[in-house]
């Protein structure tokens, strides 16, 4: 419809980024359940600390194609020649701590699955199994992080996990949708409710 205006949330750098938009308009805040998933958006949130997020959706095939499609069975095994393939791919960013944690979080999902605890199971029993439905009216009224989010730091971190920290895991919950961040103005606000299972 001609003269329509989308209302999105207001993310820096996001108004007329395609990726950053359509990222927002379809990926953001919609209830992920798939433990591989799950995982892969949980490393990509460590590989994003101290930088932006959009810097991170542009490398975001690149980190898929370095990371065997971010397979854990094939990440758990990586040795140092991996390691120094990875830190010699200009497409990724360039950390061995990000990377270490990587490989070591792949490890530690396959322990969770061998000892019969599925990781979608574990990240979902913390807002028992729903959505937490939030209602900001605006940007800076969104936390960094909250006691949730300490909470799932605390056992991420105490499973093996590292680059967990709360501000990092509450970033990681609100892209998976454990919490529906969207302000109440945005367009997606109301639709991503009703994506509950």
């Amino acid at each position: 419809m001609a003269g329509t205006q989308i209302i999105r949330c207001e993310w820096p750098g996001m108004a007329g980024n395609d990726l950053y938009e359509a990222y927002h308009d379809t990926e953001w805040g919609v209830p992920e359940y798939d433990s591989r998933a799950l995982w892969e958006k949980l490393v990509l949130d460590g590989f994003q600390a101290g930088l932006a997020w959009i810097t991170i959706l542009r490398k975001r095939d690149a980190f898929r194609a370095a990371f065997d499609g971010f397979d854990p069975e094939k990440v758990a095994r990586y040795g140092e020649a991996d390691r120094a393939r990875l830190m010699a791919d200009a497409g990724i960013v360039r950390s061995n701590a990000k990377i270490d944690a990587a490989i070591s979080g792949a490890q530690v999902f396959l322990d969770m699955r061998e000892r019969g605890e599925d990781f979608s199971a574990f990240c979902w029993s913390f807002v028992d199994g729903k959505p937490v439905q939030n209602s900001w009216t605006a940007k800076a009224e969104v936390p960094a992080q909250t006691p949730l989010a300490v909470e799932v730091s605390k056992a991420l971190k105490a499973k093996g996990f590292k680059f967990v920290g709360p501000v990092i895991v509450y970033a990681w919950m609100q892209a998976v949708g454990l919490v529906n961040d969207h302000v109440t103005g945005c367009f997606r606000h109301e639709h991503v409710k009703t994506l509950v299972r």
